[in-house]
């Protein structure tokens, strides 16, 4: 039998402060083994990270994102890269998180400092492929990833100034 491990503040704090030191401005902390059939992940997030569109077309692959501490943007697209969607994912707001179908293009945008969220969908792990990217939007490490990141948060700037108590 394994121990319970606690989603605290203990963790929050070390998970953002190690994505804080990282490139990608992102720190994963799994609570499966990779042989689970059920993934689960605590993740560290700081605002200059870039999640690119994407979407998962294996029909296992629903995702369930929650946010346990500070702000996300979720962004959902059409096929053709329009914006379909956006909502503002807020620990302890009017929406804390979201169920996404396989199929649907989304990507996030890091809205506040510390950020932490919380993932779970079906192991076993498999990274994104080609055709799951979004060919409309830049790929990580591209030079116009910067201008589509600032793109992507302008969409929630008045949701958080309108979020932050006065």
């Amino acid at each position: 039998m394994t121990v319970p491990r606690f989603l605290d503040q203990a963790l929050f704090a070390d998970l953002a402060a190690q994505a804080a030191a990282t490139p990608r401005q992102r720190q994963h902390h799994n609570l499966h083994a990779m042989s689970e059939p059920c993934h689960r992940m605590v993740v560290g997030l700081q605002p200059g990270s870039y999640i690119p569109p994407h979407r998962h077309l294996a029909d296992d692959k629903a995702e369930t994102l929650l946010a346990l501490q500070g702000c996300f943007g979720l962004l959902i697209f059409t096929e053709a890269g329009e914006l379909l969607d956006k909502r503002l994912l807020q620990a302890g707001g009017g929406c804390a998180g979201v169920d996404l179908p396989p199929g649907v293009f989304h990507a996030l945008a890091v809205l506040a400092p510390d950020s932490v969220l919380f993932e779970c969908k079906a192991g076993p792990y498999r990274p994104i492929t080609e055709a799951e990217l979004a060919p409309w939007a830049p790929r990580e490490g591209a030079p116009e990833v910067a201008s589509y990141l600032a793109w992507m948060q302008a969409q929630f700037k008045q949701s958080v100034d309108n979020s932050q108590p006065s």
